[in-house]
């Protein structure tokens, strides 16, 4: 194996691209999206099956664990998402995270009541927070089949302007991309991030459908209808038209189409 395909092969991908380490503090997610590949490997150990995945539990040794100030940015949380449910748990991990002195990125399919507590008591750690709010589409009907148990379009921009103009720092993760229209979606949030606007294909979806989806063939259909608007040559017209915005940034999965430099350590590709 050359130099170049080792550099290649240990390049971070997925959650490692946008933080160093992470955090998470329950097995499950009431979202239960279609696509979550965190259910499918929780399947494949047989920690879940694809119905209990969105009966949450939490887990209380994450719940009491203690926190010393870690080396780059921590992602909260990457397996799950903060809820009504489990906001105050939530809240006190991250408390306890941000007291030492952690730069954190919470990432979240948002829902209001929660973004205004994380804001509220969380306004003291203010400079070592970045909200990342994962918006896929902005057509409801998408993002009800794929995200059931998520909110609407509507209900998740509300959050980004909440914290917006609390003067937090914004960021959208439009991975995976749900429709063949992210124009649409990266024109309605433009005007409330700060930060960035983040891009990237549906992974793995003819593996992690027959898991999270059995016997399911509606599922298999449109996953189907879904990869065709990301063929490489849809996915080149792209980065093509958006190549030389500042906001928009690229997720490895359009990286290694289009050819652009992937990073070499965990949580700096921001």
């Amino acid at each position: 194996m050359n130099t170049l395909t080792q550099q290649l092969d240990k390049a971070p991908t997925g959650t490692q691209e946008w933080a160093a380490s992470n955090v998470n503090i329950q097995d499950g997610c009431e979202h239960d999206c279609r696509y979550c590949y965190a259910k499918t490997m929780a399947i494949r150990f047989k920690r879940a099956t694809s119905d209990s995945w969105k009966r949450p539990r939490l887990r209380q040794h994450d719940l009491d664990r203690g926190f010393t100030r870690r080396s780059g940015r921590i992602m909260f949380p990457t397996a799950h998402d903060i809820t009504d449910q489990n906001i105050n748990e939530c809240l006190a991990v991250l408390s306890r995270m941000l007291a030492v002195g952690n730069e954190l990125l919470i990432v979240s399919k948002p829902r209001l009541s929660c973004v205004k507590r994380l804001c509220d008591e969380l306004a003291t750690y203010q400079a070592q927070i970045v909200f990342r709010f994962s918006i896929g589409s902005t057509d409801d009907a998408v993002l009800s089949y794929w995200e059931p148990g998520a909110p609407s379009f509507k209900a998740r921009l509300a959050c980004l302007q909440y914290a917006y103009a609390k003067d937090f720092q914004t960021s959208v993760s439009g991975e995976p991309m749900l429709d063949g229209d992210p124009d649409a979606l990266i024109a309605a949030v433009r005007p409330y991030v700060t930060d960035s606007i983040w891009l990237g294909k549906i992974n793995r979806l003819r593996h992690i459908l027959p898991q999270n989806c059995p016997r399911d063939p509606e599922a298999v259909y449109r996953g189907e209808i879904l990869m065709a608007t990301q063929t490489d040559a849809a996915i080149g017209t792209l980065y093509r038209r958006y190549r030389h915005d500042h906001l928009i940034k690229w997720k490895d999965s359009i990286k290694s189409v289009v050819g652009l430099r992937r990073p070499a350590v965990a949580g700096l590709d921001e």
